[in-house]
């Protein structure tokens, strides 16, 4: 695959690690209800401090209860429902972490296992791993905070499709990557040619997408070249820089 635009370094490198080889055979499906308040406007957004404690430190329960700013921000209902998809979309299924706050437990489910690594011992959320994370959170924004289904494609082992996910998701919506971890967000989508169906996460009708929380960029063919065989775009430019953490998203 090539992308359109550059070579320039990317988001994320593509190595993948044994962990997410054994999660390989993992379905991708999963379902959106990612508020765009819990995206933009959260105390894990908004403050710094709790942003780099975050990522600059392992995804487990100890290491959160030790962090005063990650906790401090986890007051914040938006903030949890922020981690609640990072860890979705990081850590694979049967994995989740847990802090309590004011005598109140509250748990955070891995599912997909994008960024497996984030959730070791001594592990750490680098821009390989916020790639990932960033991109499935994006694809999981909901306009209306409905939930549906959907089936998540790209270039990472846990995101390999079998040909009946295929069958049963064949639309393609919209390719979406960026970085939700940045000093200020990089949120980016390119849209299925033909398709208005990114009015799931933009509203409206999907063909004006001005005001959208994410910056569509246009059509993924222009962007991203020839998608993969199992329909995903990957290669995803923006000016001089090539993203390969990319996620396709397929509705039924």
């Amino acid at each position: 695959m090539t992308a359109c635009i550059g070579e320039a370094e990317p988001f994320g490198d593509e190595s993948s690690t044994e962990e997410e080889i054994a999660t390989a055979e993992q379905a991708a499906f999963t379902k959106n209800a990612f508020t765009k308040n819990a995206l933009t406007a959260s105390a894990l957004t908004r403050n710094r401090l709790a942003t780099e404690a975050l990522t600059g430190g392992p995804l487990t329960s100890s290491a959160l209860a030790r962090s005063g700013e990650v906790m401090r921000a986890l007051r914040d209902p938006l903030a949890r429902e922020f981690l609640t998809y990072a860890a979705g979309c990081a850590l694979p299924e049967g994995r989740s972490v847990q802090v309590t706050l004011d005598g109140e437990t509250h748990v955070f489910e891995g599912e997909l296992g994008l960024a497996p690594e984030w959730g070791r011992a001594h592990g750490q959320c680098n821009a390989r791993c916020q790639g990932w994370v960033s991109a499935c959170m994006l694809a999981r924004v909901n306009y209306l905070g409905e939930s549906v289904p959907l089936s998540m494609r790209g270039k990472n082992r846990a995101l390999e499709s079998r040909p009946e996910e295929r069958k049963a998701f064949p639309h393609r919506e919209a390719a979406y990557f960026g970085d939700l971890f940045a000093p200020e967000q990089l949120r980016f989508a390119c849209k299925s040619p033909g398709s208005t169906l990114i009015r799931r996460v933009c509203g409206g009708t999907g063909e004006d997408t001005d005001g959208c929380i994410v910056d569509v960029l246009g059509d993924c063919d222009d962007l991203c070249g020839a998608p993969a065989p199992d329909g995903s775009f990957s290669n995803c430019a923006v000016g001089d820089r090539t993203i390969r953490t990319t996620v396709t998203i397929f509705r039924e």
